[in-house]
């Protein structure tokens, strides 16, 4: 058996103020999966629980995403979330906060013959 990757779904996320890089990450991960209605699983004989999601969130300071919350973003399947280094962080004019910009790509695997 082979991990296969079958599925990929990008999406951004944005926090407007306080610098909430989890919650621009989970929002990212959010718009990712939205628009999405995976009718491929009777197609290759998998259930949704068997899917492997592999996400990667990118944003300015990777160690301040919860990776366990962003992963809680996804109902079903393995789970496994990375942060590194990406997206974008615009500090307001007085530069006592900033607007934290996320991007998620959201990778789904299945173990395929």
């Amino acid at each position: 058996m082979a991990l296969e990757r079958c599925v990929t779904e990008m999406g951004m996320g944005v926090d407007v103020h306080g610098r909430d890089y989890t919650s621009a990450a989970r929002r990212a991960v959010s718009d990712a999966i939205r628009h999405s209605s995976l009718s491929l699983f009777s197609v290759i004989g998998k259930t949704r629980d068997e899917m492997r999601i592999v996400v990667v969130i990118g944003v300015p300071e990777p160690d301040q995403v919860d990776l366990d919350a962003v992963g809680r973003e996804l109902p079903y399947g393995q789970v496994t979330v990375t942060a590194q280094r990406g997206g974008l962080e615009v500090q307001n004019a007085d530069s006592t906060d900033a607007i934290v910009i996320a991007n998620a790509a959201v990778l789904v695997h299945f173990e395929m013959p």
